[in-house]
């Protein structure tokens, strides 16, 4: 008689919501439709090193009937994105082997796909990766698990800070996370009907913000402004201050609010919000609940397929299968300059750099 099939599973990198609802997928159509045993890898590659596992079942998280998983913000297993992994490859490789593994399934951005898929490589492991990064930055796939909530919640909050700044006269500079790509603040900030949205891959001027600001006011009469701001955005080549400023360990929100101070001919009153993890956090959006349901049964039919090396995306309306190797060969995703929402913003009137 054949064994039963041991398939584990892990989240790696920086948590998000969505991914207990891959969990859950993995779990529902792997035990319902293959009859495997399910095994939970607990943070990462942490756990794997430690052998710890686990057990998965159809009734592991139930209350009285109630799914938590389906809106469960973060992840029941942990996540780690920190540590000396590659320096211990050969363990991780026992690891596997010890724990009598099938198949993994990994859900990670970038960095942490890229760590498991070296494992994977050279443990000759079976391997299929799920993308989950509220960042979008992953290449080869329109959606990746996260992003959408993540979106809304800043959304969420923009609305929260215009009608104080409404209420007061205020600029409110809202710093988003985004280290190297734009996404999140592009998409907010247009979604959100901010003034003013900085990202990384474009330049702008300090001198652009003030004019705008101040077209703002004396054209149109608008008292009060929304600023967006990635985390990862440049510092102005026109910057009066911070000229050595290494972002992020300056923060960029409280550079552009001073910058902003020492432009200004009108003595603006200007507040400043850092949303940080709260942008990590939250129920998932149904969207989100759709990408993670439909990566995590994807995941599984490749496993039982044979496949191996590939990672799930979302392409064209639909989950198609990619060779993982193809999607580490790119760089990560960044928003184009010519990207149909940068022009999107633009002829809305927002000022989102002096990329032309």
């Amino acid at each position: 008689m054949k064994a039963q099939k041991r398939l584990g599973i892990l989240t790696s990198g920086g948590d998000c919501p969505g991914l207990n609802t891959v969990i859950r997928a993995v779990v529902s159509h792997a035990i319902l439709t293959y009859d495997w045993k399910v095994l939970g890898i607990p943070y990462a590659t942490k756990g794997l090193l430690e052998r710890k596992t686990i057990p998965l079942s159809l009734h592991s998280f139930d209350l009285r009937g109630i799914d938590p998983l389906l809106n469960m913000g973060g992840t029941i297993l942990g996540s780690i994105n920190k540590g000396d992994t590659l320096n211990q490859i050969d363990e991780l490789i026992c690891a596997y082997r010890d724990l009598e593994l099938d198949a993994l399934i990994g859900i990670g951005g970038d960095g942490s796909l890229a760590i498991l898929n070296k494992l994977q490589l050279i443990g000759n492991w079976q391997f299929i990766a799920i993308p989950k990064t509220i960042d979008n930055d992953v290449a080869l796939t329109d959606r990746v698990v996260g992003f959408d909530t993540a979106i809304n919640t800043i959304v969420d909050s923009l609305n929260r800070l215009t009608f104080t700044a409404a209420s007061h006269d205020r600029v409110m500079i809202v710093e988003v996370m985004g280290r190297s790509a734009g996404h999140l603040a592009l998409c907010s900030g247009i979604a959100g009907g901010a003034d003013v949205i900085l990202i990384p891959e474009i330049p702008y001027s300090i001198k652009g913000i003030c004019q705008h600001l101040a077209e703002l006011r004396e054209k149109w009469e608008r008292r009060f402004a929304i600023v967006v701001v990635a985390e990862g955005a440049n510092v102005a080549d026109d910057s009066s201050l911070y000229k050595s400023c290494q972002t992020p360990s300056c923060g960029m929100a409280q550079y552009i609010a001073d910058e902003i101070r020492n432009c200004s001919h009108n003595k603006l009153d200007i507040r400043v919000s850092v949303l940080g993890h709260i942008q990590r956090g939250g129920i998932p959006t149904a969207l989100d609940r759709l990408v993670a349901t439909a990566f995590g049964k994807a995941a599984v039919d490749l496993i039982a397929a044979g496949e191996s090396g590939k990672m799930v995306a979302w392409q064209n309306g639909q989950v198609k299968s990619v060779a993982l190797n193809d999607v580490l060969a790119q760089s990560p995703l960044h928003v184009a300059k010519n990207h149909y929402l940068v022009e999107t913003a633009s002829a809305l009137g927002i000022y989102i750099g002096n990329e032309r």
